[in-house]
Formats: C-alpha cells, structure tokens, sequence
C-alpha cells in the first residue's frame, strides 16, 4: 500500500502544482489590477514557489548539443551502442572530433537518480574525450517478465559492456558503481580480458564503509537486514510497465536525502522566493534546474538495494576480500595492470574520507606508479563531480591521470598529502550546480 499512497499523494499535488501555476501566470497578467504591485508581485512569486516545489518530475534529458575542442563548436549526438533491460550504454558522438582521445566509460550510480545527474561531468570531460556513460532504467518501468536485477547483473553489465567499447577504455566510476566497477576491474584483470580498463577513477566510493562513518553508513548498519526488508520494499503498482515488480521506490530515496539537509532545502527556496520578488531571473532559474534533477527519481530493485546493503554496507565483503560473483570471489590481489585513482571529497557527507582510499590499499600487486589518491579540499560529496570545483580543480587532476596511463606509460604521479579533516558539522554545498 506504500507505493499506493505516494501514487495519490503525487496525483493530488499534481493538480496543486497545476492550480499555483495559473495563480501565479494571473496574479502577473496586466489585466490583473494586483500585477506589478507588491502584494501581487509577492502573492505570484509564493505560488511559483509552490508550483514548481510540487510539480512532477520525468526523466530529465542531458540536452549536450555541442562542446567546444580547441575553440570550435562541435556537434554532440547521444548514440545507444546497447541496450539490457535495466540500462543502455549511451555515446557521446563528437562530429569532427580528433582521432585517438582516450575512451572514458562513466559509470553512472544506480542509487534513485537518473545518470542526467553526471550532466556536469559528462560535459567537462567531453571536450578531450571519447564519452561514454552507463544510462540506468527505471525499475518500475522493466516488465516482471524481464527478470531481476542485482549486484552480480551489474557487474556482468559493466563487463559486457566495457567489451563493447573495446581495449583501452578508462573508467570513471561516480558514488555507488565504485564496487561493481572495481570488481569488474578485479575478475578481467583475473581473466587477462584485453578490454579490461586501462584507468580506474572511482570518485567518493563506498569500497570499505568502516573508514569514517557518516550518517548515511550509520543508517544502513543500526538496524538489521531485515528491517530493510520488511520497511523499504514497495510493489509497483498496477499502471506501471514493471507492476508487481518489488523495488526500493525512488520517493523513498528523495525523502531521505532531503532529510538529512531539511533546514538547507528550506532555505534555498526561502532565496528563490526572495529572487523571484526581486526579478533576479538568473538565480530562480540556477535553483530550479538544481531541484528539477534532485527530485527527478527513479526505483532500484529490491534484489540490488538489498544487496548492497548487506554486502557493502553491513558486512563489507569488498575490502575483506570475501566479495563473490556468481560463485567466485572477486580478488582484489588481481588488479596488476589497471591504474587507480581515487578522488574524496573533505566535506563529503555520505562517503567518508578514506572509504574510497581503501581501494588502494587492498590490491598488494597494483605498482605504487599505478596508485593515485586526491583529496579535495572544501568539497563535499556533490562538489566531487559537479560544480566550479569539479571543473576547475577535480576535473584536471582526472584528466592528467587519464593522459599519464592512456599511452601505457607509468610516470610515477605527484603525491597528493592527505590533508587534515576540519572538526566541524558537515553542511549543505553550494556550488555551480549546487551539491546536495
């Protein structure tokens, strides 16, 4: 009945949202005798508000017309090269574009949000590479008759399809996919796979979440397995293509998050009440865009969400090396060849420092040429892959590592000293397109 009750729920704020909206085009129509003065201006700005709070939200689009190589715009077609039930590997084709930029793999988190949450990433890294990103399906749109889908299907996904692009692509994994993606770098390095990847970049991974447990850790492990089981699980109702299908319902995911930061999510639509009195159309339209992909949320299901609970988070099998797929066991000791580097964030509120770390020092045959760490100062977890800090200061630190390994050459990196973590509350980030 949870998923029912959201249904309703959503059908009634839909007519809300609806309802606000014309209110708010009226109390601005210059037949209005209201428009124009204050209490109109303020009455019209509160109903936007309102409207665009309880709207509806599809799956949003990446729109990435073109990018810019040194200096000319170029053309950019998204290219589904394959296609699963769960997911489709999507390519960024660049008309005109130099031959032989490296081939970079996006390995988009499957954790609520459609992959257009990367839109930030993809576009930085567009201009000087090979694009290409994992583009996860919503669970309740996948027929029953389809099958399921967990943890090893999405290993076995990122295998087949990194076989798909072919030797010498590198890897960027994004949050969540960093175990998948290092235990698919794990059994194709076992395997001698020519297509394993030349780079692994995993960025604010939970590859051992006993380093720094932040709250969203201490929610996974305070309360048993089955309490997940038994308070989370939704069917999907009726309407939908994968009716009856069990998932962990998009929704549930959202309320989570905004929980953890409520007082920030009320403020920033405090300010965008404030812009919109004022006319600062630019402001309404940076947290508007913010909001409609943060709300844009899609069902994981049960079968994956239930095992990455259990296996991630409650009983970390990855950095203990008791991980297996289908049966055999994902050895960490097998990585030799596959560069690592893993990017943190300081302030990072839902991967603690040093989770993602642990991925360096669990392969004891990777060279210490092969081995990379930053750590980004004043940067939480969004900021990582999104925003003026990813651009400018993230991003390059990625692309040399990428530069440094793609001709197979192992120049020993700079360091990057670990960096003292500040005693202070983790806080909501602000930046370009604001971290949540």
């Amino acid at each position: 009945m949870l998923y029912e009750a959201y249904e309703i729920q959503r059908k009634l704020l839909e007519g809300a949202s609806l309802w606000a909206g014309m209110g708010s085009e009226w109390m601005h129509n210059p037949a209005n005798p209201w428009a124009g003065t204050e209490l109109g201006t303020m009455m019209a700005s509160g109903l936007d508000v309102f409207a665009h709070a309880s709207a509806p939200h599809g799956k949003p689009r990446f729109d990435l017309a073109a990018t810019r190589i040194d200096g000319v715009s170029v053309p950019v077609a998204e290219v589904v090269e394959a296609r699963r039930p769960f997911g489709q590997l999507l390519h960024f084709t660049r008309a005109g574009a130099p031959a032989g930029q490296p081939k970079l793999l996006i390995v988009a988190p499957m954790s609520g949000h459609y992959a257009t949450l990367l839109r930030g990433t993809v576009e930085r890294m567009l201009p000087g590479h090979d694009v290409w990103i994992t583009d996860w399906r919503d669970a309740r749109l996948v027929p029953l008759s389809d099958g399921a889908f967990t943890l090893d299907d999405y290993i076995d996904y990122l295998i087949g399809w990194l076989g798909h692009i072919g030797p010498g692509a590198h890897v960027l994994a994004v949050c969540q996919p960093a175990v998948p993606a290092f235990a698919a770098a794990a059994l194709m390095s076992a395997d001698d796979d020519p297509a394993r990847p030349r780079t692994l970049t995993m960025m604010g991974g939970p590859i051992d979440t006993r380093e720094a447990p932040t709250a969203v850790n201490t929610v996974a492990t305070q309360r048993p397995f089955s309490w997940f089981q038994q308070n989370v699980i939704a069917t999907v109702p009726w309407q939908y293509p994968g009716a009856g299908r069990k998932v962990y319902p998009g929704f549930l995911q959202l309320t989570g998050f905004m929980a953890m930061n409520w007082g920030n999510h009320l403020v920033s639509h405090w300010q965008m009440f404030r812009h919109l009195v004022a006319g600062d159309e630019d402001s309404v339209a940076a947290t508007k865009a913010f909001y409609d992909e943060y709300r844009s949320v899609c069902d994981m299901t049960a079968e994956f969400y239930l095992q990455t609970i259990d296996v991630v988070f409650q009983r970390h099998l990855l950095p203990k090396g008791e991980l297996t797929h289908r049966g055999r066991r994902v050895d960490p000791a097998a990585i030799r060849d596959v560069a690592l580097l893993a990017i943190e964030g300081e302030r990072d509120d839902i991967s603690g420092l040093g989770q993602t770390r642990a991925a360096l020092a669990i392969t004891p045959h990777l060279p210490a040429d092969k081995k990379q760490y930053h750590m980004a100062a004043g940067v939480g977890h969004y900021g990582i892959f999104n925003g003026r800090r990813w651009r400018e200061r993230v991003a390059p630190v990625l692309e040399a590592f990428i530069a440094r390994h793609d001709a197979g050459n192992a120049v020993p990196p700079a360091e990057t000293p670990p960096h003292a973590v500040p005693d202070e509350p983790k806080r909501i980030e602000r930046d370009g397109q604001m971290g949540l």
